[in-house]
C-alpha cells in the first residue's frame, strides 16, 4: 500500500466488504476516518486500513462480534505499546552495560 489515504469506496472495494460493514466499524469507533483537504468524503490512513483488515478477519473467519473486535484491537494496541517500552528498557540496559564494560576495561 503506497498511498497515504484511501476513500471509503476504495476501502470497500479493496477489502470486498459492504458500506454497512465500514459504517459499523466507524459507529463502534473501531476505525476513525479523516477528512483531508482536497479529497472528497471520508478517507482512511494506512493504520485505519490495517484495523479494517483485522476486523474483517476477526469477524468473517473467527466469528468475533463488533464488541469483541474492539476489545481485541485495543489489547493489540496495548501489547504493541508494551513491547515498545520493553524494547526501550532493553536498549537502555545494553547502553549501561556497554558503558560499564568500557569503564571496567580501562
Amino acid at each position: 500500500m503506497t498511498k497515504k489515504y484511501w476513500s471509503s469506496t476504495e476501502v470497500v472495494e479493496f477489502f470486498q466488504v459492504n458500506e454497512t460493514f465500514l459504517n459499523n466499524l466507524e459507529k463502534e469507533d473501531i476505525v476513525c476516518p479523516t477528512c483531508q483537504e482536497g479529497l472528497p468524503g471520508r478517507t482512511f490512513s494506512a493504520s485505519e486500513m490495517e484495523k479494517v483488515r483485522l476486523a474483517k478477519i476477526l469477524m468473517e473467519e473467527m466469528e468475533v462480534n463488533l464488541a469483541g473486535v474492539e476489545v481485541i484491537l485495543q489489547m493489540r494496541k496495548s501489547m504493541i505499546a508494551m513491547r515498545k517500552q520493553f524494547d526501550a528498557i532493553l536498549e537502555d540496559m545494553v547502553r549501561e552495560m556497554e558503558k560499564s564494560l568500557q569503564i571496567d576495561s580501562r
